[in-house]
């Protein structure tokens, strides 16, 4: 009998001795780096807010690792049959192959088709949840790591052209992950990864994501028991609608990757996807799974 306490006891010492190692997310810095992100205006591509904002993103980046880099190409909008330059920010941190692609889209979409005032329906999207918490999720990410170098190598991505598309036309979204999943080589694919978008929403809920679900069971899962164990409130084990976003072009060329997004927001693609909408305390949530799925990593191997 006492051979088993200590044996619980020793089990539960190095679980929070495991856990205490890993860096405490700053929210409240994460929600300023929302807050910048949509002082530059609507990101969409071909905007001056667009270029502003990619500047902004590779100074803050370059401040963390010098690994980081511009990948340029051209899009085209299908709705405008317009071509632009888009450009994908990578920044690695560690060595060898990655271990963790953790990702995020930077862009805004161009017009607010889901307005529900019809006046609205041309303006562009304010993108303060849709593109701006989950790109500020991961430049809080990039402070850690800069501070907390990981044993394994980790790659942040900020996509281009996500949201640009044409509803019924799956292959007018996503233009910047499916650009960046066709130029890597097998040396570069990471073993798995996770996106994050529309996660600053003040009301987060987080079901598991239909098609990371149905693609990539065991990684949703474990990902979804990491949150319960850490009681992380917004992760719950609802499954949530099927979502064309940027993890379905990592999919497809071999990644396992689980897509945290909470799709039930009013003010999706509306002139309301403003700052007012989001909160720290729900970045905060998703900052500090990602950051036990880095230094901890439970079990996820």
């Amino acid at each position: 009998m006492l051979r088993t306490r200590l044996f619980i006891l020793l089990s539960i010492v190095l679980l929070y001795s495991c856990r205490a190692a890993v860096p405490e997310f700053d929210e409240q810095r994460a929600f300023e780096y929302l807050k910048a992100q949509c002082d530059f205006g609507p990101r969409y591509p071909g905007s001056s807010g667009h270029k502003a904002c990619l500047d902004y993103l590779f100074q803050e980046l370059g401040k963390r690792t010098p690994h980081v880099q511009k990948q340029t190409f051209r899009g085209v909008i299908h709705k405008t049959g317009q071509s632009v330059n888009m450009t994908n920010v990578i920044a690695s941190f560690g060595e060898g192959k990655p271990a963790w692609l953790l990702c995020a889209h930077w862009d805004t979409r161009p017009w607010a088709d889901s307005d529900p005032d019809p006046v609205m329906c041309n303006q562009p999207v304010p993108g303060a949840n849709d593109g701006a918490s989950g790109v500020a999720v991961l430049l809080e990410i990039a402070r850690h790591l800069q501070n907390h170098p990981p044993s394994r190598r980790i790659e942040l991505v900020l996509f281009d052209g996500e949201d640009s598309g044409t509803q019924g036309v799956d292959a007018s979204w996503c233009l910047g992950s499916r650009y960046y999943a066709r130029q890597l080589s097998p040396a570069e694919k990471a073993e798995k990864a996770v996106l994050v978008d529309m996660v600053g929403d003040r009301e987060l809920s987080l079901p598991m994501e239909g098609n990371s679900l149905r693609y990539a069971p065991r990684l949703t899962e474990k990902i979804w028991d990491l949150a319960e164990s850490l009681g992380l409130w917004a992760f719950n084990r609802k499954v949530g609608p099927d979502i064309i976003d940027d993890h379905l072009e990592l999919m497809k060329v071999g990644i396992p990757a689980v897509n945290i997004i909470d799709f039930d927001y009013p003010w999706w693609h509306t002139i309301h996807d403003t700052v007012d909408k989001c909160s720290a305390e729900s970045l905060g949530v998703v900052g500090r799974l990602l950051l036990h799925l880095i230094y901890e990593n439970s079990g996820l191997d």
